[in-house]
């Protein structure tokens, strides 16, 4: 009697990616991205249908974590690795706060003279009172200082006018009166510095400060460690992936225009995986409006040509701290005649959460400028996951995708020069 034999069903190999991320100006140590990434996965995961489990990372690196998903009826694995530049941040905010309002005076200087403020008012006004929030809540906390230091002054020279013969040392009686208010004043901006994490004053302000200290080219230790970036980036282009995604979320997207445009200018390594980049709640013209903002102009101009590259810009107008829905090229005045990206695409955080979900979020700014990593409760065709553990490469779930009508891409800059 014949046997029959039932062969097994093929199994379709697992797409394999690569993704670095790259954060924006962040002291804290990665491992919260990991943790985010974990709780909005499962959140994600149980909203649409899928499944994607965390484990520990299996690559070489400095920290991340390995992605395994099923979704759509296909399997796909990634390795994410968070490209680390905490500890600069931390070192740039180890200031004093004597020095920080140093900083807040020389950096609205700097916008100010250059008419960058200006120019950037007209593009975009949710950005621009995130960046004038920290310069009014110091100045407030100095007012307050200030009022409670004449307030004790006051009531010193009252009290010690009550001695008898005090009018005979006036001089050591006003500098009594003097070392309290000082006192006084002091211990007020302490205490504002001492809840900043709640406040996030000094955070912001150092973060401003910090691009804009050499007008917009980037300091030395950064361009060093973006050099870092640039050669783990290109290690993985020569690995067996199916596509390498290049992810930098707010002031990581400029960072990751001028690593990506120095990795292709190099030139990327023969019959290389599919190459993806994907900025999230960027705030490049904050940098390219600067005039001494040369290297990141051109970048921009040169990655904006690439047709080796696919670029996805990602900003939702209910993020109040990214310029939404401007296109980081055109509007710093620098799109070359052959121009290709980024697409630029809304979040639509109006529309992709839930009512009573956009309310609770709608006026927590500092959240919201994070819900590009978190989960959608009615996703559209923005996914982060999909994006990052997915079986699809960015440039084929994009394909044939228009960009968002409402975008801005009218040159504002005063500045476009490339070349220093």
């Amino acid at each position: 009697m014949a046997l029959s034999v039932t062969e097994p069903e093929p199994v379709a190999p697992l797409f394999r990616r690569k993704v670095f991320y790259i954060p924006g100006y962040d002291p804290f140590y990665p491992r919260r991205y990991r943790e985010l990434y974990r709780t909005e996965g499962q959140a994600q995961a149980q909203i649409s249908g899928y499944t994607i489990d965390l484990s520990p990372k299996k690559s070489a690196g400095d920290y991340g974590w390995h992605v395994k998903s099923a979704i759509g009826g296909q399997g796909g694995v990634a390795d994410i690795d968070v490209l680390v530049w905490s500890d600069i941040v931390k070192s740039s905010m180890d200031q004093g706060i004597a020095a920080t309002y140093l900083q807040m005076a020389r950096t609205v200087w700097i916008y100010v003279v250059s008419g960058a403020l200006f120019r950037l008012m007209r593009l975009r006004k949710g950005p621009m009172i995130a960046a004038l929030y920290p310069v009014v809540f110091l100045l407030v906390q100095l007012a307050l200082a200030v009022g409670l230091g004449g307030a004790v002054f006051g009531g010193g020279m009252a009290a010690t006018g009550l001695i008898p013969g005090a009018d005979t040392w006036l001089f050591t009686r006003a500098g009594f009166a003097v070392i309290l208010a000082m006192v006084a004043g002091v211990w007020v901006l302490q205490l504002c510095k001492r809840y900043d994490a709640k406040i996030f004053a000094y955070y912001l302000m150092h973060d401003y400060a910090y691009s804009a200290q050499l007008g917009g080219a980037n300091p030395p230790e950064l361009e060093q460690r973006m050099a870092v970036f640039r050669g783990r980036i290109r290690q993985a282009l020569t690995q067996p992936y199916d596509e390498v995604l290049v992810v930098g979320h707010s002031s990581g997207a400029h960072l990751a225009v001028s690593v990506l445009a120095d990795l292709i200018r190099e030139g990327p390594p023969p019959q290389h995986p599919a190459l993806g980049f994907l900025s999230l709640g960027q705030v490049v013209p904050m940098v390219s409006f600067l005039p001494k903002a040369h290297r990141l102009r051109a970048d921009l101009q040169f990655l904006a040509a690439q047709s080796g590259l696919t670029w996805v810009d990602v900003t939702a107008p209910g993020d109040g701290c990214a310029f939404a829905l401007c296109d980081p090229v055109c509007v710093t005045g620098v799109a070359p005649d052959n121009k290709r990206g980024p697409l630029v695409i809304s979040a639509a955080f109006s529309q992709t959460l839930s009512p009573k979900r956009w309310r609770a979020l709608r006026w927590r700014f500092f959240r919201l400028h994070f819900q590009y990593l978190c989960a959608f409760d009615r996703p559209g065709d923005y996914d982060y996951f999909r994006i990052t553990a997915g079986a699809q490469t960015l440039a084929a779930r994009y394909a044939g995708r228009k960009p968002s009508a409402s975008r801005i891409e009218v040159p504002r800059s005063g500045y476009r020069g490339t070349t220093a």
